[in-house]
């Protein structure tokens, strides 16, 4: 039985290894403000004050903005024909903004989202709600950070 270095070297030997690939561009949303950020998720769509209808929990103040937990409740149905489709979290003030995005179905029962984040530096997170028929939704919370941010 070969070992794995055996094995690679078997490998090399009958041409199965391929090269190196050369490194890839970076992923689209590194380094863009949030406004190119929001551009290019929402596609300019208006987005309504979603204050009574999104509860976003998350800290006033980050005493580590390496993790910080995030909590997003939606009073909202779920049935088949209107129910929370998207969840998105955005930091204003991350290298990419848009923190992360959960897809729900009427399955779910409840639109509900919890994490831990990483924020940059102090600035405003968003809630952001996408409903089945389009409908865009936002409730923001300004978090100060005080240490260990992902790069400020």
């Amino acid at each position: 039985m070969l070992g794995t270095l055996g094995a690679l070297g078997v490998a090399a030997a009958s041409g199965v290894l391929a090269a190196p690939r050369p490194a890839r561009a970076q992923p689209l949303g590194l380094n863009e403000s949030v406004d190119v950020a929001m551009k290019r998720v929402f596609a300019g769509r208006p987005i309504r004050d979603g204050e009574s209808l999104i509860k976003l929990d998350i800290p006033l103040i980050a005493e580590n903005g390496a993790v910080v937990p995030v909590s997003v409740r939606v009073d909202s149905p779920m049935t088949p024909t209107s129910y929370v489709k998207h969840i998105y979290i955005v930091a204003d003030k991350n290298r990419i903004p848009v923190v992360t995005r959960v897809t729900l179905t009427p399955a779910a029962g409840q639109a509900f989202v919890g994490a831990n984040i990483r924020l940059g530096e102090t600035g405003p997170v968003h809630a952001i709600v996408e409903q089945s028929d389009g409908t865009l939704w936002r409730s923001t919370r300004e978090v100060k950070v005080t240490v260990g941010g992902c790069g400020g």
